[in-house]
């Protein structure tokens, strides 16, 4: 039995309660599926009082158990009936208490108009990407178009109320129609080589492209790509008229303008008779303003002329220029006074300062200062000679004072010897020696006979 154990405690382990395993299942189909679209006949259709309902969806092989909550049935624009093929969008669950398998519906549309509104969806989703559908690329319409031009079918009623709108609105406005099928798998094609044709012959200034009204299906052929290429590849504007106003189609995001109904798309085009006779009264009205404006305005330019025509007369221009003259020549010959005096007033003044610098003044001025210099220098001489007198004869008194000459004059001799030294002692002389005597008046030779040295 112990060998048995492990095995008896994992399969205890993998029991479920029948709650667990219904949680379980929506679990895992709610994530793993998620929303998915799928296609059937509707069965079993029951609509009780809370606003849900409850059906089966099936093909000829299988059929699934459906709700759809009145959160999201209130968004269905059509009344289901059993028996009605549909497109869906669902969530894949599971209903607990009874374990069933279900699908909770989000949208629904019949089927052939839900597969052709995916792929509307897709196709604006893509060209709108693209920048197709922006207003930075729509075209005003013409406010006066020379012509206009309709794309639709020559057979159709829309061209009939086109028309009817044009003739009633504008009648001389010149209509080109460009006939093409509006519906069928050769309506694409025609339709876009109406709108290049009009391209080419360059003949109309705006086009209206349209029919009147139908299903999806019908209108389809205006929901196709190439179309609404041509359509926003125009070089003329366009204005898209597909069907009421309540179809909306790819080619009313490609045109530049659209139009709720062909019979609309005439009147947006083409302006209205009685507006135009407005317009132009009240155009009239403008040219007749402007042109009063512009008389009253020439009459015064007239006057202002005629005024300047006299104020520019010859006779009265050559008074103006000959006063003008004398004007002038009176401020000249002032002007000349002026400048003669100042001239003059100039020149006396530089003949007063090459005066004050003649040659001969500064000669005069010169020899008056050598002259008085010259006096100065006397005088000067003169106080110095006798300063000089008087100090040498003051020096000549101190000298007599101390010359020796003054002591010869007093009785003294100088002796001295013929080599000329001076004898001062008796004992300096020898008897028989000659010595020289110097007077005060004279000098004597004498010859020693007795020397006494006492």
């Amino acid at each position: 039995m112990n060998h048995l154990e492990p095995a008896s405690q994992s399969r205890q382990q993998q029991i479920f309660t029948v709650t667990r395993l219904n949680s379980a299942v929506r679990m895992i189909l709610e994530q793993d599926l998620g929303l998915v679209w799928l296609t059937g006949e509707l069965s079993n259709l029951a609509m009780p009082s809370s606003g849900h309902w409850y059906f089966s969806l099936k093909d000829m092989s299988a059929q699934v158990r459906c709700a759809m909550f009145k959160g999201n049935n209130r968004r269905v624009p059509f009344r289901p009936q059993d028996g009605m093929q549909v497109l869906v969008q669902a969530r894949v669950s599971l209903y607990e208490p009874r374990g069933d398998y279900q699908l909770i519906i989000e949208s629904m549309q019949p089927a052939g108009d839900g597969m052709l509104a995916l792929r509307f969806e897709e196709l604006k989703r893509r060209l709108g990407a693209e920048g197709l559908f922006d207003e930075g690329r729509k075209r005003p319409l013409p406010r006066e178009p020379r012509a206009v031009g309709l794309v639709t079918s020559a057979t159709g009623a829309a061209l009939h109320d086109m028309l009817t709108v044009l003739e009633r609105r504008a009648p001389d406005l010149p209509v080109f129609i460009y006939p093409t099928q509006v519906q069928g798998s050769a309506a694409t094609a025609q339709i876009v080589s109406a709108i290049m044709l009009a391209n080419r012959r360059a003949e109309v200034d705006v086009l209206i492209v349209g029919r009147g009204g139908g299903s999806l299906e019908d209108l389809w052929c205006f929901n196709e790509e190439a179309v609404a290429r041509a359509i926003a590849g125009s070089a003329i504007p366009v204005v898209s008229a597909v069907g009421h106003e309540v179809d909306v189609t790819i080619s009313d995001f490609a045109a530049d303008l659209r139009a709720p109904t062909p019979s609309a798309a005439a009147e947006l085009v083409a302006p209205d008779r009685s507006t135009r006779a407005q317009r132009l009264v009240h155009l009239r009205q403008r040219l007749t303003q402007a042109m009063s404006r512009h008389q009253v305005a020439a009459r015064h330019g007239f006057v202002l002329l005629q005024k300047r025509l006299d104020h520019q007369d010859p006779k009265r221009r050559l008074e103006q220029q000959s006063q003008r003259l004398d004007e002038l020549d009176r401020r000249l010959q002032q002007h000349l006074r002026d400048r003669l005096h100042q001239g003059e007033r100039r020149l006396a003044g530089l003949a007063m300062r090459l005066q004050a610098r003649s040659p001969e003044k500064r000669l005069a001025i010169g020899k008056r200062r050598h002259q008085l210099a010259e006096e100065r220098l006397h005088a000067l001489i003169a106080k110095r000679q006798d300063l000089a007198r008087h100090s040498l004869a003051m020096l000549g008194a101190r000298l007599d004072g101390i010359s020796p000459l003054a002591t010869l004059g007093r009785g003294y001799a100088i002796v001295r010897t013929p080599s000329g030294e001076v004898i001062r002692r008796a004992s300096q002389v020898n008897a028989g020696q000659t010595l020289i005597t110097t007077l005060a008046e004279g000098v004597l030779r004498v010859r020693v006979d007795e020397v006494d040295n006492r």
